[in-house]
């Protein structure tokens, strides 16, 4: 079950056939809201008592029999719609009195909840309303009811320091602590049977809703009432294959007629526990969803969570810092109206300014407005598209469940900046919408008590030490977090999702369900260290060919001749240094080397500094040169950095050898060495002198000229 915001865009007068023009429909409308709101705020507000609640809390009439689950019926059996009358001379059918009622129940029975834990505060009132001791704290658990978090307690607890501070004692209940709730101009559908209302689909895309709406303000009799047809645009949201329900019709500061259209589609069945593979998300300011995969082991009696260690990250920066300063901006815009607003009122109307000064508010009042319509927009398309997001991520990953932390446990603290921010997320939107959506798709939507997370390391549950990032280190805030025991180094909300999906797992055997709402709590803390498993990585290139090779029969003797090669590689002509050299110019009794050109034999240092070359090279050569020459473990003049002096280094790793005799392998440059004596510039490294910028390896190569063979 879900529920769609829709609009109305036609209407037509069923009568006559006539259309009715957008304004007049909205006109109507608004007189059978303004009708149903008077009703039902009227009958709140007389039984808004603490005698009437508690015969509403006890469930049973006078008769001793349990009352209807329909708030209207329930109403009625206690007769006290019957203390409530219209407005004399206004003509109204019982089914639109039936929506007025049924609207006033479940004001009445929200109210309940408020009550009780208002009633179990009062009880256990502390001796220091700012600090409990744990006795304090525990009389007071022992009083409320199951599921109350600590953010209710707080805030009722403010509620009531705060008339202590105003009347000097304590209130006697929630009756005198506030007044009656306040109601919207809505009309409940819902309640009202054929006579008033009727729904049916059209196409994939447009419903059709037949309701009766008075044609003026203060209908006299039957005959100001009139059937009128109103077309609906379904959203995409809303499936070819979903049943539509008896929507609630409210008319909007923005000219339009929205409906708020339930609808249902079957879903399939989701088990509670026995989850193998979970994906936890943690909150955030800026990355709004952080999350990590987790698999569950067991080896014989002990259970561990295994992860691959890749955070899925749904980063809305941008469009959190958009919300951030266009809630600046309306709180700028509401003070200047109330600083307008209070000009106006000390001034008077005999004031020649008064009018401005009131002309000036009501423009600001028209701007603030857009500007809340805009982050309400923003809201619901963030809140929606990180659900679609998340899901989308389970799905594609394999993962049976989703673990989130418990909203309800979750109070922002610290700075007025970070309270801005933190406070005006759209989590609760966000959580109804991947429980949405992953109900769809077959996936286990569940909550995990959420102090501590970011405490403790996932890897040992030793403690965390947060620092700013190593990457952001100019912003502001603490976004790594380092474990001194373990030496873990990681982002804190990647650290925080490792906790929580290492959480739901194990103490997936004790998840509650809802039975009124269907949603899944774990209030049970099982804490347990997460086991960092590689992923496999990608088979390279040469593990490819060995395989090939291993599973291909042997390859006839002759030249090598692929599938992705039109022809067989030919043999490279032997020269220096990969210097193209004719072939008819070659020595007719030289050898060279199929792998590589025979330029790669290094020449050989004597004590003397006389250098002889091996046998098998050009005779035109002369036969010894004076002083070293580049070569293996000699270096080239002019090659030596002064950044590499600097660094202290004279001898490459093995790794970097390795490497660099692989490129030359490929390049047929020839190789170079550094000894401890003489150190080289890499390669592949800084060139010239620059030590800051590096460059990339050279693809062609020319010899010194101070160099012969």
């Amino acid at each position: 079950m879900a529920t769609a915001t829709c609009t109305a865009f036609r209407g037509v007068l069923e009568s006559t056939g006539e259309r009715v023009v957008q304004r007049a429909l909205l006109e109507r409308v608004g007189f059978l809201a303004q009708l149903s709101q008077s009703l039902t705020g009227a009958l709140v507000a007389s039984r808004w008592d603490e005698e009437s609640l508690d015969v509403l809390a006890a469930g049973v009439d006078k008769r001793g029999k349990a009352l209807p689950s329909k708030g209207w019926m329930a109403l009625r059996r206690l007769n006290w719609p019957q203390d409530v009358r219209p407005t004399a001379g206004v003509h109204m059918s019982d089914r639109v009195r039936r929506g007025a009622e049924e609207y006033a129940a479940r004001t009445l029975r929200l109210a309940l909840h408020r009550r009780s834990i208002v009633t179990a505060v009062l009880a256990a009132w502390p001796a220091d309303p700012r600090r409990r001791t744990e006795a304090e704290w525990a009389a007071l658990r022992a009083a409320l009811p199951a599921g109350v978090s600590g953010a209710e307690i707080r805030n009722r607890t403010r509620q009531v320091r705060a008339y202590v501070a105003e009347h000097g004692e304590l209130p006697t209940g929630l009756c005198v602590l506030e007044g009656p709730p306040q109601v919207a101009g809505q009309v409940l559908l819902a309640a009202m049977d054929r006579q008033q209302v009727t729904l049916q689909r059209v196409d994939e895309v447009t419903a059709r809703l037949r309701v009766k709406l008075p044609l003026r303000a203060a209908p006299a009799s039957g005959r100001d009432w009139a059937w009128h047809v109103l077309d609906i645009r379904l959203p995409g949201t809303v499936t070819a294959d979903t049943v539509l329900h008896t929507p609630t019709l409210r008319p909007t500061r923005a000219g339009r007629i929205a409906l708020d259209l339930p609808h249902s589609r079957p879903a399939p069945a989701v088990m509670t526990s026995g989850h193998r593979v979970g994906l936890g998300f943690d909150w955030g300011v800026n990355t709004l969803l952080t999350g990590t995969l987790g698999r569950l082991t067991e080896r014989g009696s002990v259970q561990r969570v295994l992860t691959d260690g890749r955070p899925l990250v749904f980063d809305a920066t941008t469009v959190s810092g958009t919300l951030h300063r266009m809630r600046t901006l309306r709180e700028h815009l509401a003070a200047k109206r109330d600083h307008c607003q209070a000009l106006a009122d000390g001034l008077g109307s005999p004031h020649p300014v008064w009018g401005e000064h009131l002309e000036r508010a009501r423009v600001l009042e028209a701007e603030h407005a857009r500007v809340c319509a805009r982050i309400r927009h923003l809201n619901s398309a963030l809140a929606w598209a990180a659900a679609r997001w998340a899901v989308d991520q389970a799905a594609a990953l394999g993962a049976s469940v989703i673990y989130l932390e418990d909203l309800t446990t979750l109070e922002a603290r610290g700075h007025r900046r970070g309270n801005a921010r933190l406070s005006g997320q759209v989590r609760g939107t966000v959580t109804e919408a991947i429980r949405h959506l992953a109900a769809k798709a077959g996936i286990a939507v569940a909550t995990v008590p959420a102090r501590g997370t970011s405490a403790l390391c996932p890897g040992c549950l030793g403690p965390l030490t947060h620092h700013p990032a190593p990457d952001r280190l100019h912003e502001r805030g603490w976004k790594w977090a380092h474990c001194t025991r373990c030496g873990l180094s990681m982002d804190r909300d990647h650290a925080a999702a490792r906790r929580i999906v290492s959480r739901g797992l194990l103490a997936q055997d004790h998840t509650t369900t809802d039975r009124a709402t269907g949603t899944r709590t774990i209030r049970t803390t099982v804490d347990g260290t997460v086991t960092l498993v590689r992923r496999p990585k990608k088979t390279t290139r040469r593990l490819r060919r060995q395989r090939h090779a291993e599973s291909s029969p042997p390859r006839p003797h002759g030249p090598k001749n692929t599938e992705s090669k039109g022809r067989p590689t030919p043999s490279r002509p032997s020269g220096s240094h990969g210097r193209h050299v004719p072939r008819a110019t070659a020595a007719p009794d030289h050898k060279t080397s199929r792998r590589m050109p025979d330029v790669r034999t290094a020449p050989a240092t004597t004590p003397t500094g006389v250098v002889q070359r091996p046998a098998g090279h050009d005779t035109t050569t002369p036969a010894a040169v004076s002083g070293p020459v580049s070569g293996h473990g000699v270096l080239a003049p002019g090659r030596i950095e002064d950044h590499f002096l600097r660094s202290g280094r004279g001898r490459l790793s093995r790794r970097t050898c390795r490497r660099r005799t692989r490129a030359a392998e490929r390049t047929g440059f020839h190789h170079l060495h550094a000894t401890e004596v003489h150190p080289l510039t890499p390669r592949f490294g800084p060139q010239h002198g620059d030590h800051t910028r590096p460059r990339r390896a050279r693809k062609t190569w020319k010899p010194q000229a101070h160099t012969e063979f």
